[in-house]
């Protein structure tokens, strides 16, 4: 459907109305519209602070972000639509912002256009000029700071006249500069302006009935627009020679990966301290706990405090840092105009998967840790790319896992045979890969949109930390309120499973429930002391030989499985290995160390990826994936490994 024939079912232009969207109660709804990297998301967090959700369509799974502001009295709801290059729906969010503005639902559209590249980005504006042209709307210029250091001058005066809108140059990064944009948004709501579309509805009937016919019908009513308003240098960008080499030399492809993995390693800069105050929270747990019993409290009150609510928050806290890093690190990389780089070089590989070459960056970052790699999965625009991006990169062996891992591979296949058990986990992360793009890439990336081509790249410029750093923390934010529910959900269930009024792991429902279904659990490789640290990995990864730990060489420590729990690897027994070599046979430990390798991430991950994708279906269907695969594949590894070990 062409971005014209969307006109007949807008309100404005008298065609059939679309099903109703509820308007904000008594105050202004403004839609943020505009392509991506034109400043939208910047521009909604300036303007809406902590005073807003994110969520999904209704009946779509495409991030759908609202937030309020109040300004002179008025009470605005900010609606920041899906960034996308025009509104012939040829995506889900192209359909989503389409049918958005179709409903009537908006009383103010606020057009976002990049002012270092005005020609191209001002399509948006002339797709919804020939959609709805009778909405009331203003034109925003964002990047006036990079226009000039660009050496551009633009006659935003000029360009209003011949609009008959306000239009406003903006730098959206700083907040403190809105005061124009507001004065003009609070004149538009009062004259209801429209664009002076004539011209470009005149050009749209006298061009040949195509795509191509209307696209360039558009791009000469821009030229007209902007005769005489825009100056520009004739001599090229400073950087055009950097960009060649970063995006068009053999080195273009080392270059962003070691750019990729330079940042991974920045995000840990921030992001340690925050996950030390985890670590000390689960230490304030245990001291309360300790203090309690002394005081004659029940001993499953200072437990409980200690092995969930004090928990909850140590991984909740240690999962936000991360998180927190890696959102100020790339927000910087994406502000700088980088991230587009990224996609770009990377673009044709990956679209052989149907993902665009922004889904490297997640994979690298899983490496070290899932939920950061999740997080850093918000760069991609499509949704379903998204999405398959998430499921794929759960299949990476994060840090936690490596941690454990050559542990039990050199305990049990010594020196020699450790790098094979090694090379055979790197064998199966591409074979699970590859497995998750065969059976859910159909379903979620349409085959037409199997591609993932940056259409303009934006130009380098300066970011602003101050701004990036107020979007990371406001991500962080509602990452963390997310992320408790669900670790807390899990604390609990493995406390419960686990505690025990004597101390002893016999007497724990964990215990009972794994001794009764051992039989069950043997024909997928593990007994019940690793299949419980199979579980208990559920909460946390590394937490595995800390449980393994206290099940085979804790009997007399008290709630020694909790313990393991709470305090991960550091509670494992240094010589953990050779104690399981002596009670456990080695096809068991191979099936052990598959099946925990590849069972879902942690607890964290779970939370991070349905804070990211909104979708509590294909949270779950992921999760459930992995469990499943974890199992089979135990299963598969135990009984052929006990043919030749």
């Amino acid at each position: 459907m062409s971005c014209e024939r969307c006109a007949a079912s807008c309100p404005a232009a008298g065609g059939a109305k679309a099903p109703a969207v509820r308007k904000a109660a008594g105050g202004v709804t403004v839609a943020l519209l505009g392509q991506p990297n034109s400043g939208k998301s910047t521009l909604f967090n300036g303007l809406t602070g902590a005073r807003q959700h994110v969520g999904n369509w209704p009946g779509k799974t495409v991030e759908r972000k609202e937030g309020t502001f109040e300004r002179g009295g008025t009470a605005f709801q900010v609606v920041d639509l899906p960034g996308s290059y025009g509104l012939a729906a040829n995506s889900p969010e192209e359909e989503v912002t389409r049918d958005y503005l179709a409903s009537g639902a908006a009383d103010i559209v606020l057009v976002m256009a990049d002012a270092s590249q005005l020609e191209r980005s001002l399509y948006m504006l002339a797709d919804f000029v020939a959609a709805c042209p009778e909405q009331p709307c203003l034109l925003a210029l964002n990047l006036m700071d990079v226009a000039e250091n660009q050496g551009k001058r633009i006659d935003a005066v000029l360009i209003a006249r011949r609009l008959g809108v306000p239009v406003v140059p903006l730098v959206a990064s700083r907040p403190e500069g809105y005061g124009a944009l507001l004065d003009a948004l609070a004149r538009t709501v009062r004259e209801r302006s429209v664009v002076d579309g004539a011209r470009l509805r005149e050009g749209i009937a006298a061009a040949p009935d195509t795509i191509q016919g209307t696209a360039a019908a558009k791009f000469a009513w821009i030229e007209g627009l902007l005769d005489g308003a825009v100056e520009a240098p004739a001599r090229p960008h400073a950087l055009s020679r950097f960009d060649r080499v970063v995006t068009g030399s053999r080195w273009s492809k080392p270059i962003t990966i070691g750019m990729i993995l330079l940042g991974f390693i920045l995000a840990f800069v921030p992001a340690i301290p925050i996950m030390m105050l985890g670590g000390a929270i689960s230490s304030l747990g245990q001291v309360v706990a300790g203090a309690l019993a002394q005081a004659g409290a029940p001993d499953v009150l200072g437990s409980f405090l200690a092995g969930v609510v004090f928990n909850s928050l140590c991984f909740g806290t240690m999962m936000v840092g991360y998180v927190f890093g890696i959102n100020l690190v790339f927000g910087l990389y994406e502000e700088a105009g980088y991230m587009a780089r990224i996609s770009y070089v990377f673009d044709h590989t990956m679209a052989r998967f149907g993902l665009q070459g922004k889904s490297l960056m997640p994979f690298l970052m899983c490496l070290g840790c899932t939920m950061g790699g999740v997080s850093g999965s918000r760069v991609i625009d499509s949704w379903g790319q998204r999405m398959l991006t998430v499921m794929m990169a759960w299949a990476i062996p994060c840090g936690s896992t490596w941690g454990v891992v050559p542990v039990l591979a050199v305990a049990f296949f010594g020196v020699a045979g450790a790098p094979l058990v090694i090379v055979g986990i790197f064998a199966v992360t591409i074979l699970i890969m590859w497995l998750v793009g065969r059976v859910f890439g159909p379903r979620l990336v349409a085959k037409g949109e199997r591609a993932g081509m940056v259409m303009e790249l934006p130009p380098y410029h300066r970011p602003h930390l101050g701004n990036v750093a107020r979007g990371a923390l406001l991500k962080s934010r509602q990452m963390f309120v997310r992320a408790i529910r669900v670790v807390a959900l899990f604390a609990f269930a493995i406390w419960a499973l686990t505690y025990t009024a004597t101390g002893s792991v016999e007497g724990s429902v964990l215990y009972a429930l794994g001794t009764a279904i051992e039989p069950v659990t043997r024909f997928f490789g593990m007994g019940w002391q690793t299949f419980t640290a199979w579980l208990c990995a559920l909460v946390l990864k590394e937490s595995a030989l800390g449980v393994l730990s206290g099940l085979f060489t804790g009997a007399a420590t008290p709630n020694a499985v909790l313990v393991g729990v709470m305090t991960g690897a550091a509670a494992a027994a240094s010589n953990i290995g050779e104690v399981m070599a002596q009670a456990i046979s080695a096809p068991e430990a191979l099936a052990f160390i598959f099946a925990f390798t590849f069972n879902m991430p942690c607890a964290a991950s779970v939370s991070a990826t349905w804070g990211e994708v909104h979708s509590t279906k294909w949270t779950v269907i992921t999760a459930l994936f992995y469990i499943c695969c974890s199992l089979l594949l135990g299963c598969v590894v135990y009984h052929v490994s006990a043919l030749f070990l």
